[in-house]
């Protein structure tokens, strides 16, 4: 008896040995299993933050080279246009010191002076156009977007077709800067790189958010294309939607047109 006992007593240990050994080694295991997890989710984490600094890294740096694009095309224009003018009226100033002209020589140089000064506020007035529409701050986002499609159509190269169904808080002018800039880069874009002979622009509200329908007839383009993801307008178009804390898809098929949504 006092071995059976002996014998009960040992398997009892070894069952409790087995057992204890069990639950240590898989307290091990899902101590392992949340370790491994947790460092996934923790690396997935890390990558999600690494990833969206890198775009807005590269967001920064699209802004950057748009405002220095646009800072080179006002001092090219300043160049061209108004000090070339003004050059030519600084010269003419100088012929009416000239002595002994004639009535009729004095008549063409002052012609001259009034001519080329008129040009000059024209063009003057046209850069600041560009920089700050006046009809835009003035008198908001729907007078300014009818005045950009008025000034598209005047060209006769492009019938743009404009649609508004909200009511703009003037109060917002300086985030309906931005959708002015998006709607005029789209328009831009659809005239000179899809040859676009028509486009189409639709404002209406949905859910609580402005929705801009946009579409053109032009030649399209591949949305898969890296090199069309990268272009500077596309991205100034990016950095705006995300100001705006808005979305924006693009649908395109070579030689179909574009379409493009984007709410704000």
């Amino acid at each position: 008896m006092e071995e059976n006992l002996l014998s009960e007593s040992n398997q009892t240990a070894l069952i409790l040995i087995t057992a204890i050994f069990l639950m240590v080694f898989m307290g091990m295991i899902l101590l392992l299993f949340f370790y491994f997890s947790k460092r996934k989710v923790t690396l997935k984490e890390l990558e999600t933050k690494q990833l969206e600094l890198d775009y807005q890294k590269d967001l920064l740096t699209v802004t950057i080279e748009v405002q220095e694009e646009e800072r080179r095309r006002i001092a090219q224009d300043l160049h061209d246009d108004i000090s070339s003018k003004l050059n030519i009226v600084s010269l003419n100033s100088h012929l009416l010191t000239t002595p002994n002209l004639t009535a009729r020589e004095l008549s063409e140089i002052s012609e001259n002076i009034i001519g080329m000064v008129a040009k000059a506020l024209d063009n003057s007035r046209k850069i600041a156009h560009d920089l700050l529409p006046a009809v835009l701050d003035k008198f908001g986002l729907h007078a300014g977007i009818e005045e950009l499609c008025f000034e598209y159509n005047s060209l006769n190269a492009i019938a743009v077709t404009y649609t508004n169904k909200v009511q703009f808080d003037d109060a917002d002018k300086k985030r309906h800067l931005h959708v002015f800039r998006i709607v005029q880069e789209l328009i831009s874009n659809s005239l000179r790189h899809g040859k676009a002979s028509g486009v189409s622009l639709l404002f209406e509200e949905k859910s609580g958010k402005v929705l801009c329908t946009y579409s053109d007839n032009g030649k399209g383009f591949d949305t898969e294309s890296i090199e069309n993801k990268k272009g500077l307008g596309m991205k100034n178009i990016e950095s705006r939607i995300i100001y705006l804390d808005g979305s924006i898809t693009f649908n395109s098929v070579v030689g179909k047109g574009t379409n493009v949504i984007f709410n704000f």
